[in-house]
């Protein structure tokens, strides 16, 4: 095997996390705006909130107390009653997204060799891009809140559904590389949250009217989209990324391919991988393929489980102790839940570009990934409004936070851990199927998740 050339200025690394950044931002966007579609659920006649934290149709956040009686310790909430649409939005919209993302990693993952690459990135992008600008659009079109609501979840599932081709045929392209140049994919997805969280915050900093920090939110969305599709044209065209892919067909075809680099690439392309030579007699198939990276693939799974069963639908609806009539009530759930966690979460996934513990072989790992069972009932047990059942026993803001903290730095390491090792328990013709494999198990991770929420939401 021919040396590989030098990634010269880190290009494909970078352009990878960029790409990592494209996937999970729109996700992130629509889920850290839930104030302001919350806002136009509210009944006509009604007045709109400003920007705050949270996903109720709360004026003032930090008007709530907390009742400690003899036998009850549960929060009470002095803020006017939610409408039906506004109560379910951050479920049903965590479900419409999770829903398509799994179908459609499923089908990624049995048809990436049907479909050429480019229409499944670059065709990805995109379309994704066109859902945001009409996202954009709508900030200035007037509904009605059932009409708004439906196309709301029409446009999350559109865009979950392309982030889904986008995200497998992503991780099914980093397993051609050495396995550092999946952490950048991951480290760019933690980085979407972040920014989405960001500038969640600079548009409630702006005082801006809802209306006009929504249309600039999106915008900036839809800006950050092009880049990544401008992006993904000047990586096919790199010499560290040719080397890989075209080394990656040879290796899988041996001697029985034509001499033509163009070609090669677009046989890698169309996914037309010859079968012969010793190392290929026996048939590729994805039942062998999960026998060997079945632990690390559940493991994923079991992760974004327990991530998306309680953030959002549990944790942004935690109320601010210590606020008062300060303005901590109003970023209290921009700052404390989505940047915080987003923050840690990148922190998280970036780890594994230094270090990689424990091993992709350790029975530490799934034990680790088990542990965080553990921060269902604590964020169930913070200040969580309105709640039904559970008492209060972690009030505190400084609660709230320690726990996101680790929560967020436990998800980004162990699920960047996880996608890293999984397509390095197999051989490299095998490689591109386990990263669709271990894509799919995330999305059914997200998936279950998603369903799940709904029954913790009901349990607080």
């Amino acid at each position: 095997m021919t040396a590989p050339p030098r990634d010269r200025y880190n290009g494909v690394w970078l352009i990878f996390f960029m790409l990592g950044l494209g996937t999970l931002l729109p996700w992130n966007f629509f889920m850290t705006a839930t104030v302001y579609f919350t806002s136009r659920l509210a009944e006509p006649g009604s007045s709109r909130i400003a920007p705050s934290g949270g996903g109720g149709n709360d004026s003032t956040p930090s008007n709530v107390s907390i009742a400690f009686g003899a036998n009850d310790t549960r929060a009470i909430a002095l803020e006017p009653s939610r409408t039906l649409l506004q109560s379910k939005f951050n479920n049903v919209m965590t479900l419409c997204a999770m829903l398509p993302l799994l179908i459609f990693t499923c089908l990624n993952s049995i048809l990436h060799k049907r479909i050429s690459q480019n229409i499944r990135i670059a065709g990805s992008l995109f379309a994704i891009f066109l859902v945001f600008l009409l996202t954009a659009i709508f900030v200035k079109i007037e509904f009605s809140p059932v009409t708004f609501f439906t196309l709301t979840m029409i446009k999350i599932i559109f865009i979950n559904s392309f982030g889904a081709l986008l995200q497998g045929s992503l991780f099914g392209l980093a397993a051609l590389f050495p396995a550092s140049y999946t952490a950048p994919i991951m480290s760019g997805q933690g980085l979407a949250g972040t920014f989405a969280a960001f500038a969640m915050i600079c548009a409630i900093a702006s005082g801006s009217a809802l209306e006009d920090s929504a249309f600039g939110y999106f915008i900036t969305a839809c800006v950050v989209i092009l880049i990544a599709l401008v992006s993904y044209w000047a990586l096919l065209r790199l010499e560290f990324y040719q080397f890989y892919t075209v080394e990656n067909l040879k290796n899988a075809a041996k001697n029985n391919e034509p001499n033509n680099v163009e070609l090669k690439k677009d046989l890698l392309h169309k996914g037309d991988h010859a079968e012969s030579g010793a190392s290929m007699t026996e048939k590729q198939s994805i039942l062998n393929i999960l026998k060997k990276i079945w632990v690390l693939a559940l493991s994923v799974c079991l992760v974004f489980t327990v991530t998306i069963g309680i953030f959002p639908s549990v944790t942004a609806d935690v109320k601010s102790t210590i606020a008062g009539d300060s303005g901590w009530g109003k970023y209290f759930i921009p700052v404390s839940c989505f940047l915080l966690f987003n923050l840690f979460d990148w922190a998280g996934r970036s780890f594994t570009s230094f270090f990689m513990w424990p091993g992709k072989d350790s029975s530490l790992l799934p034990i680790m990934v088990a542990a965080r069972l553990v921060f269902l009932p604590l964020f169930m047990l913070c200040n969580v409004i309105p709640r039904n059942y559970l008492p209060v026993y972690l009030a505190h803001d400084a609660w709230y936070i320690c726990i996101m903290v680790l929560f967020a730095l436990s998800n980004g390491y162990l699920a960047s851990l996880c996608m890293c090792f999984g397509p390095k328990k197999v051989n490299v013709h095998e490689a591109e199927t386990a990263g669709a494999i271990m894509a799919f198990f995330l999305s059914l991770g997200l998936a279950l998740g998603a369903g799940f929420s709904f029954l913790l939401r009901i349990l607080v």
